[in-house]
């Protein structure tokens, strides 16, 4: 007999992934407030979802007890044969689920069939996860940006953090 409240049946979760739309703007600016400070708000997210050449990928949960909830995004822009990814961001529960994996691979795939050269970020020198899934997804390390990261690091009285930027070549 199977029951309703089977742990495991509990736990079967997956993450897909859609298209981002407007209507997302508040979860987006809810999850980026997870891992960023000052963290986007909606109406910044609404402003750039907007644009013409800006798009992305919604990542969210589904399962008995979650049904669609998000957990994770990934906003990128293009011109001519680049991108770039304007932010990702996976809530603070989720991680070290492969959300990020799967939205970074989502993206390489749409960039790869629009015919997308290269792709590039910056990420914070401290952020180990992040780096080593890019590193893993082949990107490296083509400069650095010292003080990139300023507005909580003045607050905790320092000069600010330094993103590295990385590039993959998509094609």
């Amino acid at each position: 007999m199977i029951s309703f409240l089977n742990p495991a049946r509990l736990i079967n979760r997956e993450i897909l992934l859609r298209p981002l739309e407007e209507q997302d703007c508040v979860a987006m600016s809810d999850i980026h407030a997870t891992g960023f400070d000052p963290a986007w708000s909606a109406e910044d997210m609404m402003g750039l979802l907007r644009q013409n050449n800006v798009f992305g990928y919604l990542a969210l949960e589904t399962g008995p007890l979650t049904r669609n909830r998000p957990v994770g995004f990934v906003l990128l822009r293009h011109a001519a044969d680049e991108a770039e990814i304007l932010t990702i961001a996976v809530a603070a529960q989720t991680r070290g689920r492969g959300v990020g994996r799967k939205l970074m691979a989502e993206s390489l795939r749409k960039l790869y069939a629009d015919r997308i050269s290269r792709l590039i970020l910056e990420v914070d020198e401290n952020n180990q996860s992040a780096l080593h899934l890019y590193r893993q997804l082949g990107f490296e390390q083509v400069g650095v940006r010292k003080g990139y990261y300023t507005h909580a690091e003045k607050r905790k009285g320092v000069s600010g953090g330094t993103a590295l930027v990385m590039a993959c070549n998509v094609r």
